[in-house]
């Protein structure tokens, strides 16, 4: 089994959504130790915005393409392969002015692909992605989820996940993080303990 570990916050190791991908990942391998996990950093490793350029070197021939184009093309080739491989993904995202990093907002630009990823048919779209499992964890200062404050955090996520075809989702939470240590603590453990406790409990 192949799994995706995708990290997008700029905190580093002060990151609580990147200590509890980690604490994901490491149960995952526990429950599961043949599991083969490809890491990408976003916030290290950034990912270019989508852009003009990334358009025109999709739509311009491999030999015919600049250095620019050429790596527009190789960055969004080698993204979607990677996300395609995989079986499941643990995506770690925290909230920021109300929705996710634009740094995984790029990484997100990159593997919604038409007739790769999701197509369009005289019914509708398709998502074609339906055999993945995502794990997110959802990270942020207050309490949002369910509330009109989350629709471009987790509900914008179950949206494009759901459009990809993808319907086993699982959150992992630690939210109101911005409260004070004690209310910090508590649900840094409570999400620990869904981890470790909850998340694998069948496997």
């Amino acid at each position: 089994m192949k799994l995706l570990h995708i990290d997008s916050s700029i905190l580093g190791d002060n990151s609580a959504s990147r200590q509890l991908s980690a604490g994901v990942v490491k149960a995952w391998q526990a429950a599961e130790p043949s599991v083969e996990v490809t890491y990408r950093d976003l916030a290290s490793e950034g990912i270019d915005h989508f852009s003009g350029a990334t358009l025109g070197a999709l739509g311009t021939a491999a030999e015919l393409r600049n250095a620019v184009q050429k790596h527009e093309a190789d960055l969004s080739a080698r993204t979607l392969a990677e996300f395609l491989a995989a079986d499941a993904v643990v995506l770690a995202a925290p909230m920021y002015n109300f929705t996710i990093p634009t740094q995984l907002k790029a990484w997100i630009d990159r593997i919604a692909v038409a007739g790769q990823t999701f197509r369009y048919t005289e019914a509708g779209p398709e998502g074609l992605c339906g055999n993945k499992k995502v794990i997110v964890v959802s990270t942020s200062g207050g309490l949002h989820a369910g509330q009109a404050t989350g629709v471009a955090h987790e509900d914008y996520l179950k949206v494009l996940l759901g459009f990809l075809g993808i319907t086993d989702i699982e959150f992992v939470r630690a939210h109101g993080l911005a409260y004070g240590d004690e209310l910090r603590s508590k649900a840094m453990s409570d999400a620990n303990v869904h981890i470790n406790e909850q998340l694998f409990a069948a496997a």
